[in-house]
């Protein structure tokens, strides 16, 4: 089962293009999930029977695995079995008549527009981090993008002069998206005065957003520097740099945004619905963009 599992690890990665972290995830998965099945003696793919699956989703919930935890164990013994039978390795699937758990949706936590507008205002523009962690607020704010996101993106990923950026998100899978006037401002700042004494040592692989070493911003660096600004703004909620992205999402759809462009925006796609949105014009997109995102929309004197 062990060389299985490994030749199914290597799908995920060749043929599938998982992220790195779901491909992480899987294998710490379906490891406990195959040490579950040496214990019971089911030794090769067609002793598994969907009795032993769910007595071992019974174990994790005993456990106390949260539904979404097991809803991705679920999945991903799913994805393994149907692995075996395209491989001609198994003869059945025994995860067939198995649903995953129904998930309490917990809504996300969104800042108000003043409550972003208020955490834009506290870096010190007269300092070079302060500069620099500005620019990034802003690029969270009018792009929406994952912290993962945006900390591996490059300069020459900048396409200012069109108004987007080229980001890389889960998968592998790059999108456009549009970035406004506002972060554009920010940005090239930070880019002018900050990066260029960051940067003195050489070891920035172009990455935009670096720390004080003038290596690449680590998601660690990011949460600390968003969490500082936050303190500082006095704003009571837990905010995180996905509240950003949520805030991002809902105020342009309260501005009325239209769905699909927001959707395209962000790199939504559920799993079962990829197909489900059109592809949509780089030119109406910045448009909804520009009309409906709060900082463009309403504009900002700039300190």
């Amino acid at each position: 089962m062990d060389e299985l599992l490994c030749q199914f690890l290597d799908f995920l990665k060749v043929e599938r293009s998982l992220a790195e972290n779901t491909q992480i995830s899987y294998r710490t998965d379906l490891q406990r999930y195959i040490q579950y099945l040496k214990h019971q003696r089911l030794d090769v793919p067609d002793q598994i029977q969907t009795s032993n699956i769910v007595n071992y989703i019974n174990l994790l919930n005993d456990l106390g695995l949260a539904n979404t935890s097991i809803a991705r164990n679920i999945s991903a013994i799913r994805m393994f079995h149907r692995f075996l039978i395209g491989e001609n390795l198994c003869s059945h699937d025994p995860t067939e008549i198995i649903a995953l758990p129904k998930l309490s949706q917990k809504l996300p936590s969104v800042l108000n527009v003043s409550d972003i507008e208020l955490l834009m205002q506290q870096p010190d523009l007269s300092d070079i981090k302060g500069i620099r962690d500005r620019a990034l607020l802003e690029f969270l704010y009018a792009t929406g993008v994952r912290i993962s996101e945006l900390l591996s993106i490059k300069q020459s990923e900048l396409f200012f002069d069109q108004g987007f950026v080229s980001v890389f998100g889960k998968g592998s899978k790059e999108r456009l998206v549009p970035i406004g006037e506002q972060a554009i401002y920010y940005v090239t700042e930070y880019q002018r005065t900050s990066r260029p004494i960051l940067a003195r040592r050489g070891l920035d692989r172009d990455v935009l957003f670096l720390n004080w070493h003038g290596r690449p911003l680590t998601r660690m660096g990011g949460w600390k520097l968003l969490r500082k600004y936050v303190e500082l703004a006095g704003i009571s909620a837990h905010v995180s740099p996905h509240t950003l992205r949520h805030s991002f999402a809902t105020h342009l759809l309260e501005g009325g945004a239209d769905l699909r462009a927001v959707q395209e925006m962000l790199g939504h796609a559920d799993i079962s619905t990829t197909q489900i949105y059109t592809h949509l014009d780089r030119e109406y997109l910045k448009e909804v963009h520009r009309t409906y995102h709060p900082r463009e929309k309403y504009g900002e004197k700039r300190q």
